[in-house]
């Protein structure tokens, strides 16, 4: 059975190549991984709390996801979205609000972080905090627990939000589940191993130090022009240099096969001049991220491309969102009048229930099916081999719902569909 991972994507600023090796390339090899179900979003509305120049966070979001794209992200199989897409988020993360200890978010790193600052400049506490910031993890929350991620990448800095995001999960199923698990507790993985590239100068490749490199800005010309100014000692063509410790040696192992590492470490030992190897540098570079930009340059050139593939990640997106939220609003009480009165009939003449049916075909292999409680056909599945994996889907939808990677035909309306799931929920 597969599991989600959710990553979500800051939408400000301009990505460099340390973003791409330490953080854009690995996410990418991750969500072709098989079994696992993958959620990209633009972060949009948290861009909001630091950004407030609107050209300048609608031009970064841009070009962000179209690095995502270039860079290699097949949106046929993940599902990237902008978060401002789904308006099912921020309503998420009002119910969710409604659960969450003021003390809780007290103790957040970035609203602690920011009464002190004011603090040691002498002004009042909250001087620098919006309601944004203060609320930032239960819109985290929210963006984690509408797809239920099982696994969230995160640097260090940001377990503690996720660590929030169980206690606020566990709530709420506690208060509204009657038994039922809403929400599944996500897990940080945080990359011990992330790669973080070295900065023209040696240090972290950081736009705070401006050392960086440009990952597709500026084209082959900037990139060109950074790597020339690469910090390196001053040994002439020809002397022997020590290539251990070098920025430019690190650079050339984040692109390069173990093969190539050794002999461009074996060539430098036998006099390679800086000069030369800092062209083999950009040629290295340019053969892997030359295409890529390529395609970044096409998406920029024309957004409606990119536009067309945001919308179609939000469709897929709010296919799983529309019908949950449903069925929290009915959670907490936010039911029509009518629907409640239904209920109550319902309830009172013990109507019939829609059904799952398990069974073995002639061919050997096994089946289910949904019929509402009238009979009629409304999810047929595919062939499994075994009962129990029959047997653990139908649970897994009695459970959540229908999921987006259920192997399952649909026979009829979708909101026909969710309302039977929802009778299980309910039960």
């Amino acid at each position: 059975m597969s599991h989600r991972v959710l990553t979500g994507i800051t939408t400000t600023g301009t990505l460099h190549l340390g973003n791409y090796v330490g953080a854009i390339r690995p996410a990418v090899a991750a969500s072709r991984a098989p079994g696992v179900e993958s959620f990209f979003f633009m972060a949009d509305f948290h861009a909001l709390i630091k950004c407030d120049e609107p050209d300048r966070l609608a031009r970064s979001s841009r070009a962000i996801a179209a690095t995502w794209v270039a860079a290699g992200l097949d949106t046929s199989r993940v599902t990237l979205y902008r978060q401002s897409d789904i308006p099912e988020i921020p309503e998420l993360s009002w119910l969710l609000t409604c659960v969450t200890a003021k003390g809780q978010m007290n103790r957040a790193h970035a609203y602690k972080a920011a009464v002190d600052a004011a603090t040691a400049a002498g002004e009042e506490p909250d001087a620098n905090v919006t309601m944004g910031l203060f609320s930032y993890p239960v819109l985290m929350a929210a963006d984690i627990l509408m797809f239920n991620a099982h696994k969230v990448p995160v640097g260090k800095d940001q377990v503690q939000h996720i660590e929030m995001t169980r206690d606020i999960a566990q709530r709420f199923n506690h208060l509204f589940g009657q038994g039922r698990e809403f929400f599944v507790l996500p897990e940080a993985v945080v990359d011990a191993e992330m790669e973080l590239l070295p900065g023209l100068d040696g240090r972290k490749m950081s736009k705070s130090y401006d050392n960086v490199i440009p990952l597709f800005e500026g084209g082959a010309k900037a990139l060109k022009e950074a790597v020339a100014r690469i910090v390196t000692d001053s040994k002439l063509p020809g002397e022997p240099k020590d290539p251990e410790g070098q920025t430019l040696v690190t650079l050339y192992d984040a692109f390069a096969t173990p093969e190539q590492r050794a002999a461009f470490r074996t060539a430098l030992r036998e006099g390679l001049g800086w000069g030369e190897a800092k062209q083999q540098l950009v040629a290295l570079i340019e053969g892997q991220i030359g295409p890529m930009r390529a395609v970044y340059d096409e998406l920029m050139a024309h957004p409606e491309k990119l536009e067309a593939i945001l919308q179609a990640g939000a469709a897929r997106a709010r296919a799983i969102a529309v019908p949950f939220l449903k069925t929290l609003r009915e959670a907490v009480g936010l039911r029509p009048y009518t629907q409640t009165a239904a209920t109550a009939v319902a309830k009172a003449e013990k109507v019939a229930l829609p059904v799952f049916k398990q069974y073995r075909e002639a061919d050997g292999k096994f089946y289910f099916k949904l019929l509402s409680a009238d009979g009629a056909l409304l999810l047929q599945s595919a062939a499994f081999e075994q009962g129990r994996d029959a047997g653990q889907w139908v649970a897994r939808l009695k459970r959540e719902g229908l999921v987006a990677d259920a192997p399952v035909t649909r026979e009829a309306a979708d909101a026909d569909i969710a309302a039977a799931l929802a009778a299980f929920q309910d039960d």
